[in-house]
């Protein structure tokens, strides 16, 4: 039988599949334990926050603002979550960087001690850059962009290093192992291009607010390139 944390997280799982009350016996049944085993552990997700509507015989529900008990994560997912934070933070974007720190701190606080030690003690590691990005600044600039779905104006240099202006409608930013690149409609070239940010000798971020919703942007560049989900 799976530890008392797994079962725990099962049980969450299954009610989370569930847009309907649904019975003890059922969930019993699916989790593997007795009624009464469910029941107390019914429980104990409720003491640690988790909301949970219903009562024995009547079934169970989770509401929507549901709150996830920390202890919820898998090894699993505490690895990837620990190993996505460590490469921000040692990644080219120093606000970033500030940012994962922080949310890796939250996250420790709020785990029980001995699930935060082995938080701590994960041997998934990144190897830091050897200094401050000179694209730092423009990166910041970008996210703000996507983020208020704003025009910009890029001064950019291509690989034969000759330079041109215009203005674009940001779609993603890509964090690559050694270069990052924003994807934008040009409105230049009429067409999705993707411009290298180590290739920006200025970056202007405009008033103009995008012509449509920047999800519709993205939505329809990746469906062109028959991309995979990447949200």
């Amino acid at each position: 039988m799976a530890n008392r944390s797994e079962r725990l997280l099962d049980l969450m799982q299954a009610l989370r599949r569930r847009r309907t009350p649904v019975s003890g016996q059922v969930l019993a049944g699916e989790i593997g334990v007795s009624l009464r085993s469910l029941y107390r552990d019914i429980a104990t997700l409720k003491s640690m926050g988790a909301a949970i509507d219903g009562e024995p015989g009547l079934g169970f529900q989770l509401r929507a603002e549901h709150f996830l008990p920390p202890l919820m994560f898998t090894d699993e997912e505490l690895e990837a979550i620990v190993l996505g934070l460590r490469r921000l933070i040692h990644g080219p974007d120093s606000e970033m960087a500030a940012m994962a720190r922080d949310a890796s701190a939250k996250i420790a606080a709020v785990l029980p001690k001995d699930r935060r030690d082995e938080m701590h003690s994960i041997g998934l590691f990144v190897i830091p850059r050897s200094g401050p990005a000179a694209e730092d600044k423009v990166l910041g600039t970008l996210r703000r962009a996507l983020r208020e779905e704003r025009q910009v104006w890029l001064a950019y240099r291509d690989k034969s290093g000759t330079l041109s202006d215009r203005t674009v409608w940001p779609v993603a930013l890509g964090y690559f192992d050694q270069h990052q690149t924003l994807v934008a409609w040009c409105t230049l070239r009429q067409a999705y291009r993707s411009f290298r940010i180590d290739g920006m000798d200025r970056v202007d971020l405009l008033d103009r607010r995008l012509p449509e919703p920047r999800r519709t942007l993205f939505h329809r560049w990746s469906s062109a390139r028959n991309l995979p989900d990447l949200t």
